[in-house]
């Protein structure tokens, strides 16, 4: 038995790294994950199948788990990375917005398109996949949930070549939050 029995947890970018070790850790400790990962290079060019991998490593272990490939960049899939966990587990109790990518240039030789991109996936892609999230706790009446970002020393304090990596992150504080307040009377916890 695990302290995350019965539970249903999204992991965005849960192919590789940190989002990986999240999702096993949580299928050990008893909770049905959403694998969520493109599959991309860490620039977040290419695609891949690297959630499969995942979900194969935690069926291994004896837990559940259900692949998505979905962008975060967009409201239609933040949407779809959502209805993943409903459709595979009837409920969705955690949420973390892990998924990132790097486009590291100094602010005299980045391009629109490097900061357009590490904002869309970084701070756009937190608020896509949290709205459905929230709105599903607040309209269920579910308790116990919460939603973790992941933020940055980049954006605390900086890091040389990082502008577009380190406004996205320091944006994720005030993101969390705010949902945090905002979701305080509909049981939401945000980090």
């Amino acid at each position: 038995m695990g302290v995350l029995d019965g539970k249903v947890a999204i992991v965005t970018g849960a192919g590789r790294g940190i989002g990986r070790e999240i999702a096993l850790d949580f299928a050990r400790q008893g909770a049905s994950v959403v694998v969520n990962d493109l599959g991309g290079n860490a620039d977040g060019t290419g695609s891949g199948r690297v959630a499969d991998e995942v979900v194969a490593e935690i069926q291994k272990l004896g837990g559940k788990a259900a692949p998505n490939y979905d962008s975060v960049a967009t409201m239609a899939g933040g949407l779809a990375i959502f209805q993943t966990a409903i459709k595979a587990f009837g409920a969705c109790d955690i949420l973390v917005n892990n998924a990132g990518i790097l486009r590291d240039k100094t602010i005299f030789s980045m391009e629109e398109s490097e900061w357009d991109a590490v904002i869309a996936v970084h701070l756009k892609g937190h608020f896509c996949c949290s709205q459905p999230f929230a709105r599903f706790i607040r309209e269920t009446r579910r308790t116990s949930c919460r939603v973790v970002n992941f933020s940055s020393v980049s954006g605390l304090f900086g890091n040389f070549g990082q502008t577009n990596y380190g406004a996205a992150k320091m944006g994720l504080v005030g993101l969390s939050n705010v949902l945090a307040v905002e979701g305080a009377k509909s049981n939401i916890k945000s980090n």
